[in-house]
C-alpha cells in the first residue's frame, strides 16, 4: 500500500512495476544487472478518488501521456530496491502535489505612500545618473 494521506492508500496491484537495464555510466554491472525501474500507474483506472484523478489528469506533466498513465523511470541508484522506493516516492509526491489546493489570489492595489515612496526613488536615482553625465558649457 502506498499512502498519499491519512484517508487515501493506492493498493499494490494498481502499481506496475518492472526492473529494465539502467543507461549511463555503471562499468559491467549497468550491462549485466537491471537495477533500473519502470512504474507505471493508471489515473483512470485506479481506486484514487474522483478530486485526485481530476487534478492529476489536468496536470501539463511530461510523466503523464494522454491516455492517463503516470511513466515514471528510476535510475539514480545502484541497487533494485532503491530505485524502486524513489520511483514510489515520487508517484506519492506527485499525487500529494495534485491534492494541494492554491489559496486564490485576492488582488491588491498599492498604497498612496507607496506609490510616493517610488516615485521619490525614481527622482533620487535619476538626480544621481544626472551628477554622472559630462559637464556641457
Amino acid at each position: 500500500m502506498l499512502s498519499i494521506s491519512r484517508q487515501v492508500e493506492i493498493p499494490d496491484n494498481e502499481i506496475e512495476l518492472s526492473a529494465i537495464r539502467a543507461q549511463g555510466a555503471g562499468g559491467q554491472n549497468v550491462n549485466k544487472v537491471s537495477s533500473a525501474v519502470h512504474l507505471r500507474f493508471d489515473i483512470r483506472a485506479s481506486s484514487l478518488p474522483e478530486f485526485y484523478k481530476e487534478r492529476l489528469l489536468a496536470l501539463s506533466d511530461q510523466r503523464i501521456s494522454a491516455d492517463g498513465v503516470v511513466v515514471i523511470k528510476s535510475q539514480e541508484h545502484r541497487s533494485l530496491e532503491k530505485n524502486r522506493e524513489a520511483a514510489l516516492a515520487r508517484l506519492q509526491t506527485l499525487i500529494r502535489e495534485a491534492g494541494v489546493v492554491q489559496k486564490k489570489r485576492r488582488p491588491t492595489r498599492p498604497t498612496r505612500g507607496s506609490q510616493q515612496r517610488r516615485v521619490d526613488e525614481k527622482k533620487l536615482r535619476g538626480r544621481d545618473k544626472a551628477l554622472r553625465r559630462p559637464v556641457v558649457d
